[in-house]
């Protein structure tokens, strides 16, 4: 079973089993979180629908609830069929196609197309469900990305959709689902190319209100600019911790790392911001978006700020997404080269990373900075790993301080320390 889904299928053996057994596999599979009274009858109501809706396609595969790489979303259901990637959204009793319904099964083939690399030369089709609506007519329209405008099913004509769509664009190229399934992160050059141009002109003060000197945070960027650069130039690995006070400009010097036009221009040097603070990744990426979105109003080319949030999240993410994926999938190696962990001093410790991995199913033995050096030490040429260290800041139950940091560095999983301080 592949740990990026709950289930997964030929539609021939989906079609075969008795549904009780189906739905007991995904209940009892590792990579669920809370299972609800609710959540449960949607599945018993989806695999029953979809059991009627898919018998002329015995050929296809099936997943339930598939995890998009790093993005911490998961599409209700994903049919791989004829060269097809088909994306269900379910909206169960819904008696309309809300827009915001129809929205979000957008962003999930947007993300799949955008950071699943298997999916990089895929045609996507998202199919909102909403069970209770009435019919709706259907326009094939394909986006310039190979992505089709979603489409509206409900519950007596989703078969017929289905057929209506293979009919449509029957792929004569078909592909290996085993590859597909377990194919990494990896953004499209296309939203490589969108963050390039995204701190054009912008000014990171506007961002998040900070006391640090524009001189002060220039040399702290350009120093650690010259480590990313010895370390791939002498195919060396690295870590960086940068220390200061809050409101020193840690954050800023990250953020300035990570957004540098000169990475992406230089294929080598992928680059991400990883934070554990939520609400300061979603006000990072609304503040960004919404910048994207008015310069390009101001070209005279506009975008929605939906498209705009998802070229940011190229490389502003969540640091447990980053984490979990690389958790499960033990053989892979990040897509970044270089890595910037935000507020590192609040990693925890091995105790606290063990009861959090097994209230989600995994068994770990390490401290989170060991697990973070030991999936960047993947990499069998270079890496470079940047900790912005805040200090004067109470360590909270479970954080580790910078302990752990220090003993994964005497395991020589990474060589090559540097310490910045910002005043």
């Amino acid at each position: 079973m592949p740990l990026n889904t709950y289930y997964f299928s030929s539609i021939n053996d989906f079609l075969l089993k008795p549904s009780k057994e189906i739905l007991g596999k995904i209940i009892s599979s590792e990579t669920h979180f809370d299972i609800t009274p609710q959540s449960t009858r949607s599945w018993e109501f989806q695999i029953k629908h979809l059991r009627t809706s898919l018998n002329d396609f015995p050929e296809g595969s099936i997943f339930f609830e598939f995890n998009i790489p790093r993005m911490g979303k998961r599409a209700d259901v994903v049919i791989i069929l004829r060269g097809l990637v088909i994306i269900l959204e379910y909206k169960v009793g819904a008696s309309s196609y809300d827009n915001s319904f129809v929205n979000q099964v957008l962003d999930y083939g947007l993300d799949l197309k955008n950071f699943h690399e298997g999916s990089h030369n895929k045609l996507i089709v998202p199919i909102l469900v909403s069970t209770n609506a009435d019919d709706d007519v259907n326009n094939f329209e394909l986006y310039e990305d190979n992505l089709l405008k979603p489409l509206k099913a409900n519950e007596s004509n989703l078969e017929q959709v289905i057929k209506d769509l293979v009919n449509e664009f029957d792929q004569e190229s078909l592909f290996d689902v085993n590859e597909w399934i377990n194919s990494s992160y990896k953004p499209t050059p296309t939203i490589v190319e969108a963050a390039q141009a995204l701190y054009e002109g912008h000014d990171v003060k506007e961002i998040s209100r900070s006391d640090a000197g524009a001189i002060n945070l220039s040399l702290t960027s350009e120093a650690i600019s010259k480590v990313i650069q010895n370390s791939r130039d002498n195919h060396s690995k690295s870590i960086c911790f940068v220390t200061g006070v809050p409101g020193a400009g840690k954050t800023l010097a990250g953020l300035n790392i990570a957004t540098d036009k000169s990475n992406d221009l230089d294929e080598s040097k992928k680059t991400v911001f990883l934070s554990g603070n939520g609400p300061l990744v979603i006000v990072l990426n609304e503040a960004l978006a919404r910048e994207k979105v008015n310069k390009q109003k101001r070209l005279g080319a506009p975008i929605t700020k939906a498209s705009a949030k998802r070229e940011v999240k190229k490389f502003i993410q969540n640091i447990y997404h980053f984490r979990d994926t690389y958790l499960i999938q033990k053989d892979k190696i990040p897509y970044e080269k270089v890595v910037i962990f935000d507020e590192a001093q609040r990693a925890w410790n091995q105790n606290q990373l063990e009861k959090k991995m097994r209230e989600k199913g995994y068994e770990v033995q390490m401290s989170e900075p060991e697990l973070l050096l030991e999936i960047m030490d993947r990499h069998i040429d270079w890496c470079v790993v940047i900790c912005l260290v805040g200090g004067g800041q109470e360590i909270n139950r479970g954080e580790a301080g910078l302990s752990p940091w220090v003993d994964a560095l005497e395991k020589n999983i990474l060589i090559g320390m540097y310490i910045f301080q910002m005043k």
